[in-house]
């Protein structure tokens, strides 16, 4: 049986949800945006999935939006925010999700300003930095900062940096992607103007996420070309993907404390063994303000530590030593550059589910122990 230790790649979906899908194909085929029974028995299927997120995020089922995942969400609240409003100056990290990286490397090519905050060598943010880029200069503004960092799993304070975002009069968008079904959210309590979701990301399939836009900053669609999602996103809607990502944010909340209970405790282990049974091991990044599911850990540089990842798989492994988002080819990771950790030793990233156990995590040390020897 492999091990797979890759959940912030993706996660396997539920049974409960691939069940509910394929139910839902085999009974229900109509297109929302039609008026005939077929097609009201679909758009209510959806209209029932807006509400079951906006319910668990605490937000007004106006302010949803299914879209095709995170990338899509990401690109549509950036690039439309400068479009529709009046967005002069972003400010952000070079620690983000390529989707965001990206969007904004081709918004400063258009012309825009774009301040990237500097990490430490944990990968820390400083926010007085931000506090003191935003009293600086009172251009409107976007803040754009990710709330788990999906290499190295740090953990932002979304609170903290919403209320330096309302003091100062700046909008706050957050990729939440690797949060979203983690931690409780209550978008009613946080001065965020925007949110990105994907469903695979908390069990849910692939191809559907979700975007919030707070209902005081109305952005327009990125995809014209029907009146779909209210007029917000051209094309039919994924009717099967979005019931299915509704069910397993359901399922995320029901079962958050026993799931994180279990992920904890393998993730405790594996750390513990790691660092007292093999040879100069790190931990990167902010561990006092750490993502539950993510451990990321570096190793010493030798000619088998290069091939850690292949042998590992080989093994029956699945680890990765970063995003998963480079086309299936490993690349150096921007940020570890963006932290200036020494580029010599070999990161692994270990990402947990509810579905892993302390004996995966044992036979990991093991299967390590014989590779590096």
């Amino acid at each position: 049986m492999r091990i797979y230790f890759d959940n912030a790649a993706t996660t396997p979906m539920g049974p409960e949800v691939r069940q509910h899908i394929c139910d839902l194909m085999a009974n229900v085929w109509g297109n929302p945006s039609s008026i005939h029974a077929e097609g009201r028995q679909a758009r209510s299927i959806v209209e029932q999935a807006r509400k079951t997120v906006a319910q668990h995020l605490g937000a007004s089922i106006g302010e949803i939006f299914f879209t095709s995942g995170g990338t899509e969400s990401n690109n549509m609240v950036l690039k439309n925010a400068v479009r529709d409003l009046g967005i002069r100056r972003i400010i952000s990290s070079p620690l983000e999700h390529h989707s965001v990286l990206h969007s904004l490397q081709r918004l400063e090519g258009e012309g825009l300003e774009v301040r990237r905050l500097h990490p430490d060598e944990k990968g820390r943010l400083n926010l007085n930095e931000l506090r003191e880029l935003l009293a600086k200069d009172n251009r409107p503004t976007l803040v754009s900062l990710m709330h788990v960092n999906n290499e190295i799993g740090n953990l932002l304070d979304l609170q903290a940096v919403s209320e330096i975002c309302a003091e100062h009069g700046a909008l706050f968008h957050s990729d939440t992607v690797q949060s979203i079904g983690r931690y409780p959210m209550n978008l009613a309590d946080l001065n965020l103007s925007f949110i990105s979701g994907s469903a695979h990301k908390f069990h849910g399939p692939k191809g559907v996420g979700f975007v919030y836009i707070n209902s005081k900053n109305i952005i327009g669609p990125m995809l014209d070309g029907g009146a779909q999602e209210r007029n917000m996103r051209g094309s039919t809607e994924n009717v099967y993907g979005i019931a299915g990502l509704a069910l397993a944010l359901k399922l995320a909340f029901e079962n958050m404390e026993s799931r994180r209970r279990q992920i904890e405790k393998v993730k405790s282990h594996l750390r513990h063994r790691l660092l007292t049974e093999l040879k100069d091991v790190r931990v990167e990044g902010d561990e006092e303000h750490s993502h539950y599911t993510i451990l990321s850990v570096s190793f010493p540089p030798s000619g088998k530590s290069e091939l850690l990842l292949m042998l590992l798989d080989i093994e029956g492994v699945s680890a990765s030593g970063g995003s998963a988002c480079s086309s299936g080819v490993e690349q150096g990771s921007h940020v570890l550059e963006a932290i200036r950790a020494d580029e010599k030793r070999k990161m692994v990233r270990f990402s947990f589910s509810h579905l892993n156990t302390l004996q995966e995590a044992d036979r990991v040390v093991e299967i390590l122990k014989k590779i590096l020897h």
